[in-house]
């Protein structure tokens, strides 16, 4: 019958749900509890089988010996309904409750006993079950009551039965020490009940936490994948993008003027501006690097850059020079360094030519030691850090994420971004990153 407080019956159907947690599944509280709940039952049955067998056998109550064999039946289909009512509710098959009816169905289990008892002494041993049950229904004080009288019947059922005038040793150390046995029995189930009871809690509140970090992680997932393609569409698309408008408005201006050698070159750049930004978009789309590190090492990428800068600058009339220094040996740099490192020259050149109205800008790579360093350097009209950096990030058409963009980049890799410019003095952009103590590899060139 379904536990009342203090205790709450463990769902027996459902105790391999209960604990699916790995290091749960097979918990050993649950498996004895198991265990002990079935000997329980079966020990009920048999006894009260073996009383009912005795009784009959014996003859000894005449015609009402068939009475007490109709209570014992009785007896038996109020506690089997009991355990399975039991049973399909803490499987979820039924939506009856029946726990607030464990202390009423007990005391109709105890009284078919004590009149079974009165009938036959045979009906004794039925008490030792009935102990365990007053023990997992009752308060403690209550149950130990209850056992104390049910002792008590027990060895007075024993003494008329003996039709002793004093009842013997044996009769009354019997029922006290098989009560004592109950109690201790039963107080140790209620303790690995409590044990699985927190076993149970423990696995609900890890798959609790569990989805919680999970979803959690999938958040932090997001956003992250999130900044990176801000920093990779940046970087390179809508670098690109602005390119290709500029010499496009160049372009057209030369038509306008009647210098058609003049537009189309420049269409002519604005078509390769064009395939390059088509090629970083589809890498970009499949998660790949950028093709220039595919396709030549990160010194010849950033020679390459430099000219392409300066190619473009001219198409849109500006006489700026660029050109490429390097310092120490070249070293096969990991492929996040790489691409950190060029993607830092694109953004620092693209300022160059759209703000900073330089007529030179030097790209300088060097290899010192355990650290790889790039420095772009402009001789423009430079600008005051401190008091544009706020605006630069409050602009509404995109621009301006460029800097944020490459400090997050080069934070990521556990390295240092120092931007020097003062107003009339130019602009330098020092991105210092930290090799990890390792060989430095083979040479790029």
């Amino acid at each position: 019958m379904p536990a009342t407080e203090p205790l709450r019956p463990l769902p027996e159907a459902g105790l391999d749900k209960a604990y699916p947690l790995s290091g749960l599944d097979a918990a050993p509280s649950v498996a004895i509890l198991r265990g002990l709940r079935l000997t329980l039952h079966v020990g009920f049955a048999a006894l009260l089988g073996v009383a009912v067998l005795r009784l009959l056998l014996s003859g000894a109550g005449g015609p009402l010996q068939y009475v007490w064999a109709g209570i014992a039946l009785v007896l038996a289909g109020v506690y089997l309904m009991g355990t399975i009512l039991e049973k399909r509710f803490a499987s979820g098959s039924t939506a009856f409750d029946p726990r607030r009816y464990g202390p009423l169905w007990l005391g109709l289990v105890t009284a078919l006993w004590a009149i079974l008892l009165a009938g036959s002494s045979d009906f004794a041993w039925l008490a030792f079950p009935l102990f365990f049950l007053h023990l997992h229904l009752l308060p403690r004080r209550i149950a130990m009551l209850t056992i104390a009288l049910m002792t008590a019947a027990v060895i007075a059922s024993q003494w008329l039965a003996s039709g002793l005038p004093v009842p013997h040793l044996a009769a009354v150390l019997g029922p006290l020490f098989g009560a004592a046995f109950s109690v201790v029995t039963g107080l140790a189930y209620q303790a690995l009940y409590r044990e699985a009871e927190n076993q149970r809690r423990a696995a609900d509140e890890l798959r609790r936490t569990r989805a919680e970090l999970a979803a959690s992680q999938h958040d932090a997932g997001v956003l992250a994948e999130r900044e990176r393609l801000a920093r990779e569409i940046h970087d390179t698309l809508a670098q690109g993008f602005s390119s290709i408008v500029l010499m496009a408005r160049a372009a057209e201006k030369s038509l306008a003027d009647g210098d058609t050698a003049t537009a189309a070159a420049r269409f002519a750049l604005v078509e390769q501006t064009a395939s390059e930004n088509l090629a970083e978009a589809r890498n970009f789309v499949r998660g790949l690097t950028s093709p220039q590190l595919q396709e030549t090492s990160l010194v010849e990428s950033l020679r390459r850059l430099c000219a392409t800068t300066e190619t473009s600058a001219a198409a849109r009339g500006l006489g700026l020079r660029c050109r490429f220094e390097m310092d120490g040996d070249p070293l096969d740099l990991p492929q996040p360094l790489k691409v950190t490192l060029l993607r830092a020259a694109q953004a620092s050149l693209a300022n160059v030519t759209d703000h900073a109205k330089a007529a030179t800008a030097v790209v300088t790579l060097a290899f010192l030691g355990n650290e790889v360093t790039l420095d772009i350097y402009d001789d423009g009209i430079g600008f005051d850090p401190t008091g544009s950096a706020a605006h630069r990030n409050d602009r509404t058409d995109g621009s301006g994420y460029g800097i944020r963009s490459l400090q997050e980049r080069v934070t990521a890799l556990k390295g240092t971004l120092e931007l020097e410019s003062a107003p009339g003095e130019g602009t330098v952009v020092a991105v210092r990153l930290p090799l990890n103590d390792e060989p430095g590899g083979k040479n790029n060139e």
